[in-house]
């Protein structure tokens, strides 16, 4: 677009049909941008998932269920000897006694070294508090097809 200066004004330049020619120069750019998205060529969203991290992901939902349901037994039979000596019995107690309307949350976890994975969690118990409480969760590979909580929540 070419502007003529007039004395303390700028006025447009026209189209040689009398028509200011800004209106459809920001129509044609304007209609380009929108456009532009839509040819664009997507991009890979998702990335291969190895069969540990499902394995991984799927004893960490075994876990988190048990707690959901109080099931003490279930639980600490996936924790590490670690862990089990490291934890009180009155911690344990304390964790697996979630209220009836207990839930959970299990967020895109990564693997931190061969074996071993964190999952970042959210734990809803309306019973203890009414703001979630965020967390993670560490599983391990305890066996061929074994795997167990290394970190409590």
């Amino acid at each position: 677009m070419t502007t003529k200066s007039r004395g303390w004004f700028v006025t447009a330049a026209l189209a040689p049909w009398g028509r200011p020619l800004a209106l459809p120069l920001y129509a044609i750019l304007l209609s380009s941008l929108v456009a532009a998205p839509l040819h664009a060529r997507p991009r890979a969203f998702h990335r291969a998932t190895d069969s540990n991290y499902i394995s991984a992901l799927a004893a960490a939902n075994h876990f988190l269920h048990a707690w959901q349901n109080q099931d003490r037994e279930t639980g600490i039979a996936m924790l590490t000897d670690t862990i089990k000596h490291q934890t009180s019995e009155d911690r344990l107690q304390s964790f697996f006694s979630s209220g009836s309307e207990a839930a959970y949350e299990i967020a895109r976890g990564k693997r931190m070294k061969t074996g071993r994975y964190v999952f970042p969690i959210t734990l809803f118990d309306p019973r203890t508090t009414p703001r979630p409480r965020c967390s993670r969760i560490v599983i391990i590979r305890a066996g061929k097809d074994d795997w167990a909580v290394d970190q409590l929540p």
